[in-house]
């Protein structure tokens, strides 16, 4: 979401609201999943803290994929996504539960108004899932027939007696009113919980997550489930999992669509278009504010070396909007994108096909070099956005090695960093999770540039 909220709803109105709403022909659906999709209510994705809706791709690639029309499903971006430390005072760059809640109900308003439905599903990660039953709750959700609440900290990611006015502390007035009573959700809203067996990194007994290890959180791995609801355990899913994983899409289909999904796998597309917003990091603070000024240009690589394919299939630069795009490339080919605003280091994204369109194809400059930057020839990260690397749960290998800055355990790590000599600049470096492989080149540090293989899955 960007701006005030009569530019956000102007910005709706006139978006595909889905994933690549671009028109273009897809793979043919049977007609009995194109049949029963139609009966399945416009679908609004609510992402998580510090977060954007770029994470909600591939579940809208499998939505699409059995049968869900593009036009009815939207995922949010929020303004500020940060939660601030205390919900009743003002922090610059962050949002309240208040704002959450208001942002959220002008999505809502929006998406009903675009498809015509009296009411709409709601899937949320992490705090999406507080926006999403404060708004219930307290916004008149009366037009919401599906919650979906993945791995949202429900209870608190602590409960304490200190610090109250925080929005995660379960014995804060924020999560305390959402919890009162016998019933801890809405008559009227079919409530999901879906939550990890002892994985998910917010939902442990033990303080080591938020910076207290060995003190006693006052939570259980329990924590996401409510009284009320349909609470189920996806198994060893990590906090994010729990929200963008195959595991995860499964049921999050069957329980608003009332029956399984025909497929799991991405069909892809025979034409791919994408596009997206460029959105900045003011003062360090993650936010969905666009970022003009930017210069995005995109080339074809070489699965194998990372090489570019000749020259850039796509250049453009950012407008007060902060959009780039929209480009059409193949759904086999690998990509870099390359982004370069000021005050930020340029930043090289290598990335997966995509197998189908996106419009929510959103970038966000690296951090600048830091102290421990100094002198290296080039920084090289593998970012895992929709999960965390878990060890030995999964293979991860930066450079043909198991990174050592990633812990064994419960999955806490999305990104791992090599950094190489000056005289390894401008090489290869294979990164790889489980069945996904990207190869990209080491850009050089002195040269101010950052790569990163940014994980699809």
């Amino acid at each position: 979401m960007i701006g005030s909220r009569r530019t956000f709803l102007k910005g709706i109105a006139a978006l595909p609201l889905a994933t690549g709403g671009f028109g273009l022909q897809a793979i043919a659906q049977p007609s009995n999943v194109a049949s029963a999709a139609a009966q399945v209510p416009p679908i609004l994705l609510v992402h998580g803290n510090g977060d954007h809706a770029p994470l909600w791709m591939t579940t809208m690639w499998r939505m699409e994929t059995n049968g869900i029309p593009r036009d009815r499903l939207f995922a949010i971006n929020f303004t500020d996504p940060l939660a601030r430390s205390d919900d009743a005072v003002a922090q610059q760059g962050r949002s309240s539960t208040e704002d959450q809640r208001r942002e959220l109900g002008d999505a809502i308003k929006a998406l009903k108004a675009r498809t015509g439905a009296p009411r709409v599903a709601l899937v949320g990660n992490s705090r999406g899932g507080n926006s999403i039953r404060s708004y219930i709750k307290n916004g008149g959700g009366g037009d919401v027939s599906h919650a979906v609440l993945c791995g949202v900290p429900n209870h608190g990611i602590y409960a304490s007696d200190g610090g109250l006015g925080a929005e995660f502390n379960g014995k804060g007035p924020f999560l305390s009113g959402l919890n009162e009573g016998d019933t801890e959700v809405t008559a009227g809203t079919a409530f999901l919980t879906l939550r990890s067996d002892g994985m998910d990194k917010y939902a442990q007994p033990d303080g080591r997550f938020i910076g207290k290890p060995g003190t006693p959180t006052g939570i259980t791995f329990e924590g996401p489930a409510l009284k009320g609801a349909t609470n189920l355990v996806l198994g060893a899913v990590d906090h994010r999992e729990t929200a963008f994983s195959p595991r995860a899409f499964r049921e999050i289909y069957k329980f608003i669509a009332g029956h399984e999904p025909a497929r799991i796998a991405i069909t892809p597309e025979v034409e791919v278009r994408l596009s997206g917003l460029v959105t900045g990091t003011p003062g360090g603070v993650q936010t969905n504010r666009p970022v003009a000024g930017a210069s995005v240009e995109i080339y074809r690589v070489s699965p194998d070396t990372g090489e570019r394919m000749g020259g850039p299939i796509h250049a453009s630069k950012t407008g007060a909007d902060g959009r780039w795009g929209p480009v059409q490339v193949e759904p086999t080919w690998y990509l870099e994108m390359v982004l370069t605003e000021p005050g930020a280091p340029i930043t090289h994204l290598y990335r997966s096909p995509f197998p189908r369109s996106s419009d929510i194809v959103h970038l966000r400059a690296a951090k600048p070099l830091a102290a421990a930057d100094a002198g290296v020839g080039a920084v090289v990260m593998m970012s895992r956005p929709r999960g965390y690397f878990g060890l030995p749960r999964d293979i991860v290998l930066l450079d043909g090695k198991e990174p050592s800055d990633v812990k064994h355990g419960v999955p806490a790590d999305s990104v791992t960093t090599v950094r190489l000599p000056a005289a390894e600049a401008g090489r290869a470096v294979p990164a790889i999770f489980n069945l996904e492989r990207i190869v990209a080149r080491a850009w050089p540090a002195s040269e101010n540039r950052v790569t990163i293989a940014e994980l699809t899955y």
